[in-house]
């Protein structure tokens, strides 16, 4: 792709970045065939290549963000479907970053979307904020056709997403050591997350029992936080560089009393944001030498367990799995063969769901921000996953687990749960039910010895 910047422009190196990315394109289009706001919507803005035509006029020109702009950047997924696609390596998440940047810094919104945006940043990243915001959602859950029909979908999704019965409370997820069982092998630091501390803190219980259960000591920093993803996604620069500073700082501590082997992060949006930071930080000084580095130790938990290797399982079922690969572990990460492995080597019969690659329409905040776009996709998602039979659905990302929940009538719970009750930890309380098609190994070969 041609581009017109001038001389003076290409001093910004963010500007001089933009031309790089720009310039790999070749207007080939094979981005929009999957592309799920194109599938859906048919509209050229709506794709990639268009969107980047877009941003293009807008960075040339110097201009403001205009309402067409900030529509169709705003109806981006960010699922990175078009980054697996592209044949001329074109970095569109980096591109689109930008964008969302500038629309912030320039851009104007109608007050109430606004409001709505600046609450998602001041809420969702705190786990104790969004701890008290999901009892308030708790009580308000039964109001959400209300607010529908007067025309606030947006807190209509929210309630409708919110757990029925409030907020729940794990065993880990506070600052602390926890010992690995028997000789340790290995020390990694755990992303203990945001918003899935409160909406699903089985998550992390098992991971730490999983992780404990194969040696390794489990270190969750004293002053980690969010990611960041969640603001940066919305185009909140300067927050999103905080929030990783503040980990690239507490996981600095860590290391310094010891090595880590890894950070294990168990959400993929997480996972994709951490091991960016290299790329976020590479204009602080301070900074951009040890975010290179945790980012070259970011593992999500499927990683690092394929990589010491799965112990045998003491359970044995004859589940049929649907494995949902989130757009950030299968496009932002390329964690494609590990997870499917891992539950197949715990016993579980994994099916592919049709039309993986397109986004279940999670994204962050999208799903509270682009309503209607997400439900068509989640409503997609789902007639896929019914089209296979499965018994159950698994997925590495709280975004998709949250979004897969609503109105499904097919179980989901995160592999790392469903691998942990494969090697002796409790069954996910949604698979209660198929507790009798699990049997114990022992009892098998004990069988067939007979």
């Amino acid at each position: 792709m041609q581009t017109n910047f001038s001389p003076e422009q290409l001093e910004n190196p963010r500007v001089a970045e933009a031309d790089r990315i720009l310039r790999r394109c070749v207007h080939c289009g094979f981005c929009t065939a999957t592309c799920p706001t194109y599938v859906l919507l048919g509209d050229e803005r709506d794709s990639p290549r268009g969107r980047i035509y877009l941003m293009k006029d807008m960075f040339e020109q110097g201009a403001d963000a205009s309402p067409e702009v900030t529509l169709h950047i705003d109806r981006c997924l960010s699922c990175l479907s078009c980054v697996t696609t592209c044949p001329s390596g074109v970095d569109y998440m980096h591109l689109v970053d930008m964008a969302r940047i500038h629309i912030e810094e320039t851009g104007k919104r109608p007050v109430r979307e606004q409001n709505l945006r600046k609450l998602l940043a001041r809420i969702l990243p705190y786990p104790e904020r969004f701890r008290a915001a999901l009892v308030l959602a708790a009580l308000a859950r039964p109001l959400r056709g209300l607010f529908r029909a007067i025309g606030f979908p947006e807190i209509a999704n929210m309630l409708e997403m919110a757990p029925a019965g409030g907020p729940r409370l794990g065993a880990y997820g506070r600052p602390g050591v926890i010992r690995a069982e028997g000789e340790r092998h290995h020390r990694v630091a755990l992303l203990a997350g945001c918003a899935q501390q409160p909406l699903r803190p089985e998550i992390n219980d098992a991971t730490v029992r999983m992780l404990t259960q194969h040696g390794v000591e489990v270190v969750i920093a004293k002053e980690q936080g969010c990611c960041g993803a969640l603001v940066h996604h919305l185009g909140l620069e300067e927050r999103s560089i905080a929030q990783a500073k503040r980990n690239v700082d507490a996981w600095t501590a860590a290391m310094d009393k010891e090595p880590l082997d890894a950070i294990i992060v168990n959400a993929s949006g997480c996972g994709t944001m951490v091991k960016d930071y290299g790329h976020l930080l590479a204009y602080e000084p301070d900074y951009v030498e040890r975010a290179q580095q945790i980012s070259g130790l970011a593992r999500d938990i499927t990683e690092f367990l394929f990589e010491i290797g799965l112990r045998p399982p003491l359970h044995w079922s004859d589940l049929r799995v649907a494995y949902h690969s989130a757009c950030s572990m299968q496009h932002g990460q390329n964690v494609n063969v590990q997870p499917r492995e891992l539950l197949k080597q715990a016993g579980y019969t994994v099916v592919e769901i049709p039309e993986g690659h397109i986004c279940c329409g999670s994204a962050g905040t999208y799903n509270i921000l682009q309503s209607e776009i997400a439900n068509d996709l989640r409503e997609r998602k789902q007639r896929n996953i019914e089209s296979v039979r499965p018994d159950l659905v698994v997925a590495g990302n709280i975004g998709c687990i949250t979004q897969l929940k609503q109105d499904g009538k097919i179980p989901v719970v995160h592999t790392v749960e469903l691998l942990d009750w494969a090697l002796g930890g409790p069954c996910p309380k949604e698979l209660t039910h198929f507790k009798d098609r699990a049997r114990k190994v022992k009892d098998l070969v004990l069988a067939g010895a007979r």
